[in-house]
């Protein structure tokens, strides 16, 4: 089955290490993005995933798209036309000093798509399955425009839609209110993916109520994403990432995947010595599409493997989850001691 993304796609800037922007004279500088992080993670996977953007028709474009597609990514209805590309800056955070990004992304060759930048109907020929991000409409009134527009042309393809609802406040600056264009994105989707922040600030729904100690009760978490299910009568699942986090570099990490019929809970993973959990919400999405897709049967297990994914990209640098076929699999069999694999 053949996965197609919409999103933007930026040049990440990091300080080395641990360090703070400008701390030396030194930039690391990859690519990342939501939807373009998920494309990556399912191509390694094995699973057939395409990626659409608007891209700015110079180099830097084009070394993004080799990128790309060194990971097994189609690229074929990438648009390339004049502009930039969005940049953001990120700072690694430790202990108790948070991680920090810095957006520069305004006037990028997305936020200036325009109709017909993008083919929806030759892009999806051959899908059966899209996604998109609620960062995509934040970008520019021409972005949201074009991600309802991409909606509404997968749903006419009888094309599953997943709608991951990152809520990002830095960008929605343009003038449209979020709930407002996020609703109409959710009502084509199939598959609701986020956490309580999520749920509240895009869609407008009543969150769980939180402990004073910042534990989690997952029948509040459960009762969020059924309100969502109420709302959204296309919607089969609804799932919620739960994150407690400790410290910069210690979270518990686990996740609820809801659907009419039952709400189901992961595992959870203590993980410690954080390296780097920027992409893990876009990798516990690509686990779990994968997932629906190759275990139709066991939701439990969909669940369990986008968790154990996810888990896993918290310890590789980067937007991107480099994670092997299988890997995720020996987490979920209960592998996570670490030794050397010989």
């Amino acid at each position: 089955m053949k996965v197609v993304s919409f999103g933007e796609v930026m040049l990440r800037l990091k300080s080395p290490g641990l360090e703070r922007l400008f701390q030396s004279p030194l930039m690391e500088a990859t690519f990342g993005g939501s939807e373009g992080n998920l494309a990556v993670a399912l191509a390694r996977l094995g699973q057939s995933a395409a990626f659409l953007t608007v891209l700015p028709e110079n180099q830097i474009g084009r070394e993004c798209i080799r990128e790309l597609r060194y990971h097994g990514v189609d690229v074929s209805h990438i648009a390339m036309k004049k502009g930039r590309m969005g940049i953001y800056f990120f700072e690694n955070g430790s202990n108790q000093r948070p991680s920090n990004v810095i957006y520069d992304r305004a006037g990028s060759a997305i936020a200036e798509i325009e109709p017909g930048d993008i083919d929806w109907e030759k892009a999806f020929e051959g899908a059966e399955w899209f996604h998109i991000s609620g960062i995509t409409p934040a970008i520019s009134r021409k972005a949201a425009d074009a991600s309802i527009a991409a909606v509404k042309a997968a749903d006419k393809a009888g094309l599953t839609v997943s709608f991951d609802l990152n809520f990002r406040a830095k960008l929605w600056n343009y003038g449209a209110k979020a709930q407002d264009v996020m609703g109409e994105i959710a009502s084509y989707a199939q598959v609701l993916i986020g956490n309580e922040e999520d749920y509240q600030k895009s869609l407008g729904l009543e969150g769980p109520k939180i402990a004073a100690d910042g534990s989690i009760d997952s029948r509040e978490y459960a009762a969020m994403c059924e309100r969502a299910l109420a709302r959204y009568p296309k919607a089969e699942y609804a799932a919620v990432t739960l994150r407690e986090s400790r410290s910069a570099d210690h979270n518990d990490w686990s996740g609820m995947l809801v659907s009419r019929k039952a709400a189901l809970v992961s595992r959870k993973y203590s993980i410690t010595d954080i390296v780097d959990r920027v992409g893990a919400g876009d990798s516990f999405s690509a686990g779990l599409i994968y997932g629906l897709i190759n275990f139709k049967d066991d939701a439990q297990k969909a669940l369990e493997h986008a968790v154990a994914l996810s888990c896993l990209k918290h310890t590789i640098s980067g937007d991107f989850a480099l994670i092997e076929p299988g890997e995720a699999q020996k987490l979920m069999g209960g592998d996570a001691s670490g030794r050397v694999q010989r």
